[in-house]
């Protein structure tokens, strides 16, 4: 595991926590999907990263 990898999961994840956030403040649904394909990118990439 190295620091990229740790990075991009950290990322991910704090994002996703945004997306939770903005969801239950009833923002609009394209801030919070936009949010969250941007989270789920971050975690994949990380995830990928870790095979290497």
């Amino acid at each position: 595991m190295n620091g990229v990898s740790t990075l991009l999961i950290v990322v991910g994840l704090f994002l996703a926590g945004g997306v939770y956030s903005f969801a239950r403040q009833g923002l609009p649904r394209g801030v919070v999907g936009l949010l969250g394909i941007g989270s789920a990118l971050c975690l994949v990439a990380g995830v990928l990263r870790l095979e290497l």
